[in-house]
């Protein structure tokens, strides 16, 4: 028996994913194939075994490969952008960066392609380029719950870069 959808649920109003069998947004640094297992980076040292990325120690008969996320820095190509403004978060700077930074290492202990690529000031804002969209929002949500303010979420797009605004 088929389970249907209820009418209020959020994704009433998206056709199943069998129906369109394309991922939302095309990601240009997504894996076309697999790679050979296992594989590790040979900029970050990340390992590539069943499928997945992990941290650890790669073995002698590993195939050397650039991971998506240092292809992403050398390319200057984030997936994620987060941007901090107003008076706030200039009078506190050292927190919030401390912040940004224990979400960033919490994140990247499982999952080594979250990462953050650049921290840069300009205009009276701190911009935080990610090498991936999910690690941007959790930034943005992380400064929200600790820090309040205001913050601007885009909705799941098939842009290639999550822009998140955080303000107070």
């Amino acid at each position: 028996m088929r389970r249907q959808r209820s009418k209020t649920h959020v994704a009433a109003s998206l056709p199943p994913a069998s129906a369109t069998n394309k991922p939302l947004r095309s990601d240009p640094y997504s894996l076309r194939r697999k790679l050979p297992d296992p594989s590790a980076c040979t900029s970050c040292r990340a390992l590539y075994r069943a499928g997945r990325w992990a941290w650890g120690e790669p073995p002698a008969d590993a195939a050397p490969v650039l991971c998506p996320a240092c292809r992403r820095a050398a390319d200057d190509y984030p997936a994620g952008l987060v941007r901090l403004t107003g008076d706030y978060w200039r009078a506190h700077r050292e927190e919030l960066v401390q912040l940004v930074r224990h979400v960033e290492e919490r994140e990247r202990a499982e999952h080594p392609l979250k990462r953050i690529m650049r921290m840069r000031e300009d205009d009276g804002a701190l911009e935080i380029a990610t090498t991936d969209a999910r690690l941007a929002r959790g930034i943005g949500k992380a400064l929200k719950r600790a820090h309040h303010g205001a913050l601007q979420l885009p909705p799941t797009s098939r842009e290639n870069v999550v822009r998140v605004l955080w303000e107070r």
